[in-house]
């Protein structure tokens, strides 16, 4: 019996955790491509949202150089 109590609590926080800590909201993702004689550069432009309502932006370049 103390064993499926046991069982049963840990579960169940591990439902409640999403809900208590909360998730991060995506407000803007942007992704461009641009192609020169040096090869091809995509650049990704990810605006979100924090549980805590702080706003981050995070920019990734990648180069493909032939």
């Amino acid at each position: 019996m103390r064993k499926w109590m046991m069982t049963a609590v840990l579960i169940g926080s591990m439902g409640a955790m999403p809900m208590i800590v909360g998730c991060d909201r995506t407000l803007h993702e942007d992704q461009k491509t641009t192609s020169g004689p040096n090869g091809q550069t995509t650049t990704d432009t990810k605006t979100v949202q924090h549980a805590d309502g702080t706003v981050t932006t995070e920019k990734n370049m990648h180069a493909n150089n032939p």
